[in-house]
């Protein structure tokens, strides 16, 4: 697998540093707050699971899967939802978390489809956000690393539903992915 990478754009220890920024920032902000953590499955779980153990108040989690790709690598821009959430969300505080934010349209989708559902407030946190691939403007409230516009495998990243289990951020050899 690794083999198949690049080049490490992130290290294991640079992802960590920047997890326990986010989890202390949110931690400050949502303090005496009733927060939702929701996952976007299947690329943020490595991400939440580091996030939720670096805030520091009380949070709920659950997690939703939403899919704009099927099995292309590029949007369909036709969004679908897989997967709903569990338990209610109205009147609390969600920050909806992505592994990386790339077009927009899937979580642009996915924030008005939650706004309808009474939250108090709905915020994102990325690990990624590839601002070149943008095409609709979202407000991303708390950003890991803003990355080129590569194809990036590895910390729940995939490419044909593997490497996501790589520690690091990588660029995916092109060789591996226009066979």
């Amino acid at each position: 697998m690794v083999n198949d990478v690049q080049e490490i754009l992130l290290s294991e220890e640079k992802i960590a540093l920047k997890i326990k920024e986010l989890g202390k920032a949110i931690s400050e902000e949502y303090a005496g707050k009733e927060l939702l953590v929701v996952g976007v499955l299947k690329g943020s779980v490595i991400f939440v699971s580091d996030l939720v153990r670096n805030i520091s108040i009380p949070c709920e989690m659950d997690f939703m899967s939403v899919s704009s790709y099927g099995v292309s690598s590029e949007s369909s821009g036709v969004v679908r939802i897989l997967k709903d959430l569990d338990n209610s969300i109205e009147g609390k505080d969600v920050i909806i978390a992505e592994d990386i934010i790339d077009s927009g349209i899937t979580l642009e989708y996915l924030v008005d489809f939650l706004k309808g559902r009474n939250a108090k407030s709905i915020e994102i946190v990325t690990l990624l956000s590839k601002p070149a691939r943008r095409k609709v403007d979202i407000d991303v409230k708390y950003v890991g690393f803003e990355v080129p516009d590569e194809f990036l495998v590895g910390y729940g990243l995939d490419y044909a539903n593997k490497y996501r289990n790589l520690p690091f951020v990588g660029i995916l050899k092109r060789s591996v992915y226009e066979k």
